[in-house]
């Protein structure tokens, strides 16, 4: 079917909430659930292990995300342009997406940092102990942090897709043009139109007015 989209929305959509999901997870579950090892020189290795099982997934899901948004944003750009709000929502979740992608990096080169320190003591997953490493104890400090930052941003993203949904239903759209400002295109009069014989390409309010000087002195 022309301009079907259905497979760039699906990418777009399956891979934010598994971007989304997968954070909060690792967030609320993976990182405090290592605290439960009894052993807490084998926290962090199991954490660490738990990342390591999801990073490909994660990535997968990002480049879907990426993939189906650049196609979306090219079958959109009409709107985009010409309906008003859709530009400010574009710039919004596209900053959000950005940000999103440099914390997901950072985080990731910190697990990178973790990864070498396998056998320290720590309290869980973020949470180091008074034995451990003051390089490995520093990262997991910002990923106390970090784990949260991440599905607080891809959430406003998913929050902005959302509106951009609701600004794609006709009634929307209708009203987003007529409330976008138009600029006034000259008409290409033929020669010999109008008084001067050029063509009269003044806006229609000054043609009015003209019309009523000119035969009324």
């Amino acid at each position: 079917m022309a301009n079907d989209n259905t497979l760039a929305r699906s990418l777009h959509d399956v891979g934010l909430a598994a971007w989304f999901g997968g954070s909060l997870m690792g967030a609320v579950g993976l990182n405090g659930a290592a605290a439960a090892v009894d052993q807490p020189q084998q926290r962090l290795q199991v954490a660490n292990a738990g990342w390591a099982r999801w990073t490909p997934v994660n990535l997968a899901g990002i480049a879907a995300h990426l993939a189906g948004g650049t196609i979306l944003l090219a079958a959109n750009k009409g709107r985009v342009a010409s309906q008003r709000g859709v530009a400010t929502a574009t710039i919004t979740k596209t900053a959000l997406t950005g940000l999103a992608l440099a914390t997901t990096a950072w985080s990731r080169m910190l697990g990178a940092k973790l990864e070498q320190a396998n056998g320290a003591p720590v309290e869980d997953g973020t949470t180091p102990t008074s034995g451990t490493p003051v390089q490995a104890a520093k990262a997991q400090r910002q990923l106390t942090v970090l784990q949260w930052a991440i599905p607080a941003l891809t959430g406003a993203t998913l929050a902005v897709n959302a509106h951009m949904g609701e600004q794609q239903r006709p009634q929307n759209v209708a009203t987003g043009l007529r409330q976008t400002p138009r600029r006034w295109v000259p008409r290409r009069g033929r020669p010999g139109a109008g008084r001067d014989g050029a063509g009269d390409q003044s806006p229609p309010q000054a043609r009015a007015g003209y019309g009523r000087r000119g035969g009324g002195g």
